[in-house]
């Protein structure tokens, strides 16, 4: 998927805004804890915090009766290495399930992909040693063709080669029909509408709703 030029600066804005651990909620008198960690997409930078795609997973999960709390771990600006860095905290009242979704903003500043892939995998062994039974989904990101084919292919080929690694599950692309849509991003161009935000929760949702329906 070719994604427009004005995405190359996608999270980089609005790095110094910061929302987190913004909880809804369960209504079927949750359980467990899905936490979602991530960067402005996950916080839904431009909106109402209701409109981010961990909100509408909130109400999916509800409207399903399953008994978990989506929590949103979401920075805006961050990074694997500030993931990383912080994931102990974002599990600090418990995770069930840990869905990964940074590493934009990593490519965007040319943070090599080994680092990046690096990170990943340390999030994903810190969030084992707090919860040897936690699921964890790794959510995919690309870069757009102008980063240049061999950064594009190798940053692309990092999620699923740390999902295979660590045993985590891959979300193939986090922004799956939304990067690049004139319609479906804000006037920034960058970072999803309302409605680009509901096409984010029904990739994640694809992938989620199996693991936590069994």
């Amino acid at each position: 998927m070719t994604l427009r030029r004005s995405f190359v600066f996608g999270l980089l804005l609005a790095a110094s805004a910061v929302i987190v651990a913004e909880e809804t909620p369960n209504a079927n008198g949750a359980t467990k804890r899905i936490v979602i960690l991530g960067d402005s997409i996950t916080a839904g930078y431009g909106l109402d915090p209701k409109e981010a795609y961990p909100n509408l997973l909130q109400a999916k999960v509800d409207d399903a009766k399953l008994p978990y709390t989506v929590a949103n771990a979401g920075v805006s600006g961050d990074t694997t290495a500030g993931g990383l860095r912080r994931v102990a905290w974002a599990m600090g009242k418990g995770a069930d399930l840990l869905v990964i979704a940074l590493g934009g903003n990593d490519g965007l500043r040319g943070i090599s992909p080994e680092e990046t892939k690096k990170n990943l995998l340390g999030i994903v062994a810190k969030a084992r040693e707090k919860n040897p039974e936690i699921e964890v989904l790794i959510a995919g990101m690309q870069m757009p063709d102008n980063m240049g084919p061999d950064f594009t292919a190798r940053f692309k080929a990092v999620f699923p080669e740390a999902a295979k690694e660590s045993k985590a599950t891959l979300i193939p692309f986090l922004l799956e029909g939304v990067g690049g849509s004139e319609e479906l991003n804000q006037a920034d161009g960058i970072h999803p509408t309302a409605e680009g935000q509901a096409k984010v929760a029904g990739n994640v949702w694809k992938i989620l709703q199996p693991m936590i329906s069994q």
